[in-house]
C-alpha cells in the first residue's frame, strides 16, 4: 500500500516547525491493514467521530455510537458499522452517496488511545450484518486506506458511565427522544416501524 505523501502546506508547516524527518518516520506507521490491536480498539469502542464531505467539498464531522461491538471489523481492510435512526436529515450518510471517501476517529478517553482510519464507504442495505443489529436502517462499510495510531498526549481521562438509553437492543423498543415530541415537530416525523 502507497502511503499518501505530504503536500506542501503539511511541507510548509513541517519545515517552519523542524519536524519533516519525525513526520517522514511516523509515515512509516501508517497500514491499510486491520491488525489487533486496531481491531481491539474498533471492536470495542463505543462511540466514534465520522468526517464526510458534501456535493461542494465541505467537511462535516459526526458523532456514532452503540454498543461495544456495534463496528466489526469484517477482514484485515474492511469495516462495517450499522445506521441508526437519528435526526432524519442524513447529513453525514448523504455525503457518503456524493463522495465516498470517509475519516474515522476512535478515541478510548479510559485507555488514552487515538485511532485514525481513511477509507472509501458504501451503504449498503441489503448486508449480511443488517439482522444483527436491532432498528438498523442499513449497513455502512469501509474499505480501509490508510490506518494509524495517533498522539494520544491530549486525550483527556473520562470513565465510562452508562449506555444511552437510546442505543438499540434486541427485544426492546427504543424509547423517542423528547426533541421529537415538540409540538413544532409532531407532524413532520415519519411513521415508527411497527
Amino acid at each position: 500500500m502507497k502511503v499518501h505523501d505530504y503536500h506542501d502546506g503539511n511541507r510548509q508547516l513541517q519545515d517552519r516547525f523542524d519536524t519533516r524527518r519525525l513526520a517522514d518516520r511516523l509515515k512509516d506507521r501508517v497500514t491499510g491493514i486491520i491488525g489487533g490491536e486496531a481491531k481491539a480498539i474498533i471492536e470495542e469502542a463505543r462511540m466514534f467521530f465520522l468526517a464526510t464531505c458534501d456535493d461542494r467539498g465541505l467537511p462535516t464531522c459526526s458523532y456514532k455510537g452503540g454498543a461495544p461491538g456495534f463496528v466489526r471489523v469484517v477482514d484485515d481492510s474492511t469495516l462495517a458499522f450499522p445506521n441508526y435512526d437519528g435526526n432524519g436529515k442524513y447529513q453525514s450518510m448523504g455525503n457518503l452517496l456524493r463522495n465516498p471517501n470517509v475519516g474515522l476517529l476512535f478515541v478510548d478517553f479510559e485507555g488514552s488511545q487515538r485511532l485514525r482510519i481513511q477509507g472509501v464507504a458504501r451503504i449498503a442495505d441489503d448486508d449480511e450484518l443488517l439482522a444483527e443489529y436491532a432498528e438498523a436502517q442499513f449497513i455502512v462499510r469501509v474499505e480501509v486506506t490508510e490506518v494509524y495510531k495517533n498522539c494520544p498526549r491530549y486525550v483527556h481521562k473520562y470513565r465510562f458511565v452508562e449506555t444511552s438509553e437510546y442505543v438499540p437492543e434486541a427485544g426492546r423498543e427504543t424509547p423517542q427522544p423528547a426533541w421529537k415530541s415538540s409540538e413544532e415537530l409532531k407532524d413532520a416525523l415519519p411513521a415508527r416501524p411497527g
